[in-house]
């Protein structure tokens, strides 16, 4: 299934950061097949110092949604995050991973949706999304 994921990083050094969550996403969730450019975000939803590095993947995965969702939570956990954002309290972070588009389908469960229901509101994500889906 070819799947469309987020990735941002405000901390420590963002382009590597990147670079290993992709390795690992390679390695745990499926094949790469597009990858955006770069683009550099301010903070949304909170206010920090660190701006975001940020990019947009495409990924053939033979996982299903859920537990698409357990393992780039556990590259996660594996690059140091400890926490994730909660009700919409929002903080500086190592790495994130969202699960924006997964082939045509729809998931609404009280741990996931797709699609990610802020894509349209979030130039970081929609912008780097349309470029590897043109």
């Amino acid at each position: 299934m070819l799947t469309y994921l987020s990735i941002g990083t405000n901390l420590g050094n963002k382009q590597a950061n990147i670079e290993r969550a992709v390795v690992l996403i390679n390695e745990r969730v499926g094949k790469v097949v597009r990858r955006s450019s770069d683009f550099v975000s301010e903070p949304w939803g909170f206010i920090s110092e660190n701006t975001f590095l940020n990019i947009a993947l495409a990924v053939e995965t033979k996982l299903q949604p859920l537990e698409l969702l357990a393992a780039t939570q556990g590259i996660e956990h594996i690059m140091g995050r400890t926490y994730k954002s909660v009700d919409g309290h929002y903080a500086d972070r190592i790495i994130d991973i969202d699960i924006l588009l997964y082939g045509n389908e729809m998931v609404n469960l009280p741990e996931l949706k797709i699609p990610h229901p802020h894509i349209e509101e979030r130039d970081f994500v929609r912008i780097p999304l349309w470029e590897i889906m043109r």
